[in-house]
């Protein structure tokens, strides 16, 4: 998936989001996403690079448990066929909870 790719369906979920993070002060109420490709992964034999899978994350913010925030990512995903892993934490500086989801693209 190329940058544009990702960044049409992450627009398809619905709630603002950004790149690596929002500039100071700009960052809207919540629900928001984040979304960064901390590397990839790259399949190769013979010396050479057969195919690359960037690593994606995509991180939900909200100000309480959400369940319909999670389930309307979760269903982008799955319709662009998409396989993820789902960790959850508690940010106690920000009052927010964040639900990543890792996956390859």
């Amino acid at each position: 998936m190329t940058y544009e790719e990702i960044n049409e369906m992450i627009q398809e979920i619905g709630f603002p989001f950004a790149y690596h993070h929002f500039a100071e002060g700009e960052s809207p109420r919540p629900p928001f996403l984040i979304f960064l490709s901390p590397g990839e992964n790259t399949f190769g034999a013979d010396n050479l690079m057969y195919h690359s899978f960037k690593m994606l994350n995509i991180e939900l913010y909200t100000d309480e448990k959400s369940p319909e925030a999670e389930r309307r990512l979760e269903e982008v995903l799955t319709q662009h066929n998409i396989f993820y892993t789902k960790t959850e934490a508690y940010i106690l500086s920000e009052q927010l909870y964040e639900v990543l989801y890792e996956m390859e693209v």
